[in-house]
């Protein structure tokens, strides 16, 4: 089992993912302004932690094989992220990304669309700056798993599928649970095979 350190435990993603990974075993720090609304699992241990906080977040990352950051775009600063993981040793790096940037014609994004909802586009910015700098990344070993366009709170069952960099679709529209995506991400800690790209995941 990996020894995970999971950046924004508390959240309505980060939840999920921590309650996934500590159904599988594995030993999770997990990581949150407020460890206080942290669910108490097996394996896991609350830290406070802030994400602006370079030399507190790279002393809490150390010792870890796996970073995952679940933390809001508009919320994080790329650059500081990738340093801190970097510094700490952290050999994988895993991101909660978002399906802006996915294309859902040759040579046409998501958020180039006209329906695309103003209330999401400075989130959904701040995800493509992050997945344009990752891609120039000459150290980390990073993965950026993108959810379908409709992302939220569902059933988990184990039946989706995953694609690169197309949005996924299908007759039911373009969607994945949180439940659903945990599974992904944490079968991509298990066994890896998007090393250094981006992936996605939808029913």
């Amino acid at each position: 089992m990996s020894r995970i350190a999971l950046i924004g435990a508390s959240g309505e993603v980060g939840s999920r993912l921590l309650k996934e990974l500590s159904d599988r075993g594995h030993t999770v720090t997990a990581i949150a302004r407020h460890p206080e609304k942290i669910a108490s699992l097996p394996h896991v241990t609350a830290v406070q932690g802030d994400v602006n906080d370079l030399d507190g977040l790279i002393a809490l990352l150390q010792g870890h094989d796996v970073a995952i950051s679940a933390v809001r775009f508009v919320s994080t600063d790329p650059s500081k992220l990738i340093t801190a993981v970097r510094a700490a040793g952290v050999k994988r790096y895993l991101l909660v990304g978002g399906a802006a940037s996915l294309e859902v014609a040759p040579g046409q994004r998501l958020i180039d669309q006209p329906a695309f909802p103003d209330a999401y586009r400075t989130e959904a910015l701040g995800g493509i700056a992050f997945l344009d700098q990752l891609r120039k990344e000459q150290e980390l070993d990073w993965t950026f798993l993108s959810p379908s366009a409709e992302f939220g709170p569902g059933q988990r069952t184990g039946k989706f599928r995953l694609g690169k960099d197309s949005l996924l679709v299908s007759d039911q529209g373009s969607k994945i649970s949180y439940e659903d995506y945990a599974i992904a991400l944490v079968d991509e800690i298990e066994r890896p095979s998007h090393s250094r790209q981006r992936f996605t995941v939808g029913y």
